[in-house]
């Protein structure tokens, strides 16, 4: 995601809101119950929650033991919405026996692509099949949806290269992402501005006209001005369409700090920069819980006009010193790869790439 200089770069990799799932809003697809073999891909408002919860329950510890992070959250809300029909999506039955879904959402004019799973036990033999159909049938949904131009994908689970094929076929543009960690253990980053030893956060100097203070209810709309302003010709805003308008922005807020989608919003670990002149907010850093010692840093960004001045990395500082109060075992972030300067900051800090993912934008 491309102009270093246009913020710091760490964001959420899929912010969705189910306030905006309706069945009126899924076309009908020709193609809801095509077969290949013994390969049916199946509508997912004809399952109950007992027909996907043995694999959500797999998927779920496929993510702690990849990411360190708890998918129980998120799985208990999708199958709440597939009890109640609501969710837009597919399911992989194979031989009578669900092998992997897919879901989506529609926000206004755009479609975001959730999540896709297939079991692990499934992908020795035709796991890139299930995949690609069950792709293949949601790219073509939203594509033909009424209304909507737009479709995006982050899909963090899979390695960058992985789900490709179906996305570039239908003309969707590509970018690299990466998912990196710090360990928050005593010593575990000497060195780093923000781990433990000599050059912690008490060696930042925050400027004198700068003052941070933790996230409050009352900083939506400052918060929201600073995304919009921070990411304006940034090519994380080719990648999320909502950081290109304050009510955009306003609604990434909402989804991040109101929904489980990317963790549970943290308030304690979450800060504001806040200028003394002017007594506006001139950054800020979101962070989650997305297991019970692990943060995820949401969101992270500073003014055009006050980069250069540490405050990011107080912010980092903040947020890290925090979780380490409360003994967190690390802190996690995405970043677009392209961001250069971004995942220079991140590397000096002492975080770690754990894995590159893709993200994925048609517009119609």
């Amino acid at each position: 995601m491309v102009p270093a200089t246009a913020s710091l770069g760490a964001a959420a990799p899929a912010q969705l809101d189910f306030s905006w799932v309706s069945p009126a809003l899924v076309p009908a697809s020709p193609a809801a119950h095509a077969q290949e073999h013994s390969l049916d891909i199946i509508d997912l408002r004809h399952f109950a929650s007992k027909d996907l919860r043995s694999l959500l329950e797999e998927e779920s510890r496929e993510w702690v033991r990849q990411l360190d992070w708890d998918y129980h959250g998120s799985a208990e809300m999708i199958l709440r919405y597939v009890d109640a029909k609501i969710l837009p999506g597919y399911a992989a039955v194979d031989h009578g026996h669900v092998r992997g879904y897919a879901f989506f959402v529609y926000e206004g004019g755009k479609g975001v692509i959730g999540d896709l799973y297939v079991h692990p036990g499934s992908r020795q033999g035709n796991g890139d099949a299930l995949q690609s159909a069950l792709l293949t049938h949601v790219i073509e949904t939203l594509q033909h949806s009424p209304g909507i131009h737009r479709v995006e994908a982050q899909l963090l689970m899979h390695e960058t290269g992985a789900v490709t094929r179906p996305f570039l076929q239908q003309g969707f543009r590509g970018y690299r992402r990466l998912f990196m960690v710090l360990p928050l253990a005593q010593g575990a980053t000497p060195g780093s501005a923000v781990g433990s030893g000599g050059n912690g956060p008490d060696h930042l100097t925050l400027p004198p006209d700068i003052e941070l203070r933790k996230w409050s209810e009352a900083d939506f709309q400052g918060a929201a001005s600073v995304i919009t302003a921070a990411y304006r010709g940034h090519v994380d805003a080719e990648i999320n369409d909502q950081y290109r308008s304050v009510s955009g922005s306003m609604r990434f807020l909402n989804n991040i700090v109101r929904f489980p989608g990317c963790g549970v919003f943290d308030g304690e670990s979450s800060f504001v920069a806040i200028s003394r002149r002017t007594h506006t907010v001139v950054g800020i850093i979101l962070c989650s819980r997305v297991k019970e010692d692990v943060g995820h840093v949401t969101q992270v960004c500073v003014l055009p006009e006050h980069r250069g001045r540490q405050i990011g990395e107080s912010l980092m500082a903040a947020t890290t010193a925090e979780l380490r109060r409360r003994h967190f075992s690390s802190l996690s972030l995405t970043v677009t790869e392209a961001n250069h300067r971004a995942v220079e900051l991140y590397k000096r800090l002492g975080f770690d790439v754990i894995r590159v993912f893709d993200a994925f934008v048609w517009e119609g």
